[in-house]
């Protein structure tokens, strides 16, 4: 995974539901939590599809200087009220509200600093205007096998509409 290349297309199976995003976000949550991020992963392509179609919000940003979500599972899609091709073009900082983004930014130097928190409750707001709290999320960082930072990662079960 030394080359990673951020690929945008919405995940299918023409393109195995983006195998290597999916390798990425479940190898280095594994890696760094020590657990797996499904219950129970399935192994060769299903894992991907099987990420992708799963309960729990995943999403994961690039390492560009202002990150933009380059994958969002549905559960995340549904919660953000946007499509895959919409939510792939957003900047992350965009799914805060203004008042919210500097404590998301203290929030990513923390994970930044310590490679993953699992402990991050929150206000996010969907692009249909309408607020959620997200409890107990995990944050990490997207690490190659290299060891090059190349994104963060979260996850969370059910938002709360507020």
């Amino acid at each position: 995974m030394t080359n990673f290349s951020y690929d945008r297309s919405e995940p299918a199976a023409a393109n195995c539901f983006q195998a290597d995003s999916a390798r990425l976000i479940l190898a280095t949550h594994q890696r760094l939590l020590q657990r797996p991020l499904l219950a129970a992963e399935a192994s060769g392509i299903d894992f991907a599809e099987q990420l992708y179609f799963a309960p729990i919000a995943v999403l994961a940003h690039d390492g560009a200087t202002d990150p933009v979500f380059f994958y969002a599972n549905l559960a995340a899609q549904r919660a953000f009220a946007m499509n895959w091709e919409e939510i792939t073009r957003l900047p992350s900082r965009f799914s805060a509200e203004p008042v919210a983004r500097a404590e998301r930014q203290t929030l990513l130097e923390r994970v930044t600093q310590h490679g993953y928190i699992d402990d991050y409750s929150g206000i996010r707001i969907a692009a249909d205007g309408t607020r959620f709290r997200i409890e107990r999320a995990t944050v990490w960082n997207l690490v190659d096998d290299a060891g090059r930072r190349l994104g963060q990662a979260a996850a969370f079960a059910r938002p709360e509409a507020l």
